[in-house]
């Protein structure tokens, strides 16, 4: 599913248990115009700027990485990492490509232990 159908859908469940979840009000309060809301929704405009996903996600109560991974980006933390260390980060991101959700949990955890 792409990013603005995504979007639409996360925002559709949550104005059906509050209103406050309207195009208008969202757009008002991640701070863009409506309009542009509604065409990001259907499509015919490309996803906003990182800065807006973050915002449409805290908005949504939705993880920004999986927002941004929808619209195409990643959050600039991880670009920055990335490009600090570009050969090690390619090598272990293409390891990690075929290891199971699980494992990569546990890796994930094992490497927060460790700071």
């Amino acid at each position: 599913m792409v990013f603005g159908n995504y979007a639409q859908r996360l925002r559709e469940q949550r104005y059906q248990i509050s209103h406050r979840y309207s195009v208008r009000q969202t757009a008002r309060r991640i701070g863009v115009d409506p309009a542009y809301l509604r065409r990001v929704e259907r499509g015919a405009a490309p996803p906003p700027s990182e800065e807006t996903i973050q915002r449409l996600a805290a908005d949504l109560g939705e993880d920004a990485d999986l927002l941004l991974a929808r619209a195409g980006k990643v959050a600039s933390d991880i670009r920055n990492t990335i490009i600090d260390r570009p050969i090690l980060f390619a090598k272990l991101i293409r390891s990690l490509s075929q290891v199971a959700d699980e494992n990569l949990k546990l890796l994930v955890r094992k490497s927060r232990n460790q700071h």
